[in-house]
């Protein structure tokens, strides 16, 4: 039970224990809903209940609303955001491959290079019999 508190995504606050987390009113998280940006989990009872995740959203959407911006206006910015901040992770991590990609590929061919060494090190040397007999 305690580790779905770990969870961003579990709803574990009620309306009331958000608005006074976030210090706003419960007609604004009820605007969220009505505007379909923001949608709380329901209890069996119908009341709304909210996770970290949403709750981080509605502090963002407080804050692009408070800066003027419409609760539209808001969302779509948000989501945007979101979008930015997955690319960059996908565009790290697919960094991040390439580079080990790169290591392996350089160890590869040091260790063929090294191979490739013992080996003509310890191969005899036919040409060098067939010119002195020749000679």
């Amino acid at each position: 039970m305690l580790e779905r508190l770990d969870d961003e995504d579990f709803p574990a606050l009620t309306m009331g224990q958000a608005t006074e987390l976030l210090g706003v009113q419960p007609a604004f998280l009820r605007s969220l809903d009505a505007a379909d940006v923001l949608h709380p989990h329901r209890s069996t009872g119908g009341h709304r209940r909210y996770s970290r995740r949403q709750l981080a959203l509605a502090v963002r959407l407080r804050e692009l609303t408070d800066e003027g911006h419409t609760l539209a206006a808001a969302a779509r910015i948000a989501e945007l955001q979101t979008d930015l901040a997955t690319a960059q992770d996908q565009r790290d991590t697919a960094r991040a491959e390439r580079d080990q990609a790169h290591q392996e590929r350089d160890q590869a061919h040091h260790d063929l290079d090294d191979l490739h060494a013992r080996l003509t090190t310890h191969q005899p040397d036919h040409t060098s019999n067939s010119d002195a007999e020749a000679g």
